[in-house]
Formats: C-alpha cells, sequence, structure tokens
C-alpha cells in the first residue's frame, strides 16, 4: 500500500493557520470536504468523530508528527488529507512538541485491515527525517505531492 493510493490530491493543505488541535482537524477535514472526498453534511460529524478518537489518547505521535483518524461511515473507501504547519501546534504530543505534519486518515466503519495498514506505513515513512525534514520545507501542494511520490517508490 502506498499513501498516494488514499491521499486525495486535492486535500493537501501546504499553510495551515490554526495553533489549537481541534481547529487543525476542522481544517484538514475541510480540505477533504473541498476536495469532495467528504460530503459537506458530513463535515460536523466526522470532526467529531476525529475528537472522541483524540480524547482516547493524542494522535501526535511524537517528532513533529500528528495522525489525527476515525472511523466513519460517511466515507465508502479510505481517504487522508496531508497537512503542513508551519508555526506548529499543540497537539498533546507524546514528547511535548508541537506538530508540523499532519496526515488525516479517515476509514469507512468496518475496515479495520486498510485502515492499520495506512496508519502503519505512515508512521514507517515519517521516521526518516530526510523525508519529515523535506515535507516541513515544501511551500506547496506540488511538491508536497512529489516528495510523497519519491518515497514511496522507494519504500514499497
Amino acid at each position: 500500500m502506498q499513501i498516494m493510493d488514499f491521499l486525495s490530491k486535492k486535500a493537501i493543505l501546504p499553510d495551515i493557520k490554526a495553533t489549537k488541535k481541534e481547529d487543525a482537524i476542522k481544517e484538514l477535514v475541510d480540505v477533504l470536504v473541498e476536495a469532495g472526498d467528504i460530503e459537506k453534511r458530513h463535515r460536523n460529524k466526522l470532526i467529531e468523530a476525529l475528537m472522541a478518537r483524540e480524547s482516547l489518547g493524542s494522535t501526535a505521535i511524537g517528532q513533529g508528527i500528528a495522525i489525527p483518524h476515525a472511523k466513519s461511515d460517511c466515507v465508502d473507501k479510505l481517504v487522508a488529507a496531508f497537512g503542513l504547519s508551519k508555526k506548529g501546534v499543540d497537539f498533546d504530543s507524546l514528547d511535548g512538541e508541537p506538530a508540523y505534519i499532519f496526515f488525516l486518515l479517515v476509514a469507512p466503519q468496518d475496515s479495520a485491515g486498510p485502515h492499520l495498514k495506512a496508519l502503519a506505513r505512515i508512521s514507517r515513512l515519517l521516521k526518516d527525517k530526510y523525508f519529515r525534514d523535506s515535507l516541513k520545507a515544501a511551500s506547496d501542494d506540488k511538491t508536497v505531492i512529489k516528495i510523497i511520490s519519491q518515497e514511496d517508490e522507494k519504500k514499497t
């Protein structure tokens, strides 16, 4: 499984404005709505599902990375948005540091396999400091897509 299989090319936010967790999640959900991956009427329900998941424990895994995710009946296939914050977002990270790199995943209610594979894939790629630094330095969506695609090709 490659990240570009489920990351919507239209759902890339190179400059998240939010500084708080819930606002960052709203921005990422909004970009999925704009991309046509989530119906607008499901926006609030999806934000609630993501925040409910956060209440179980932060999805900020340290090293400036957060992977907010939820299962929802608003989607029929795994979809993801990507976001970058220049300032950093207070995301209750395990290491206490702000998050800069975001992958927001939404999986169908009954899909454990693809959801877990996607989380594992993203986590594995983000262990690479060069990859993280390249993403953080990206200034537009085309650059982000290029960096992720190249990394996908290297580590299949």
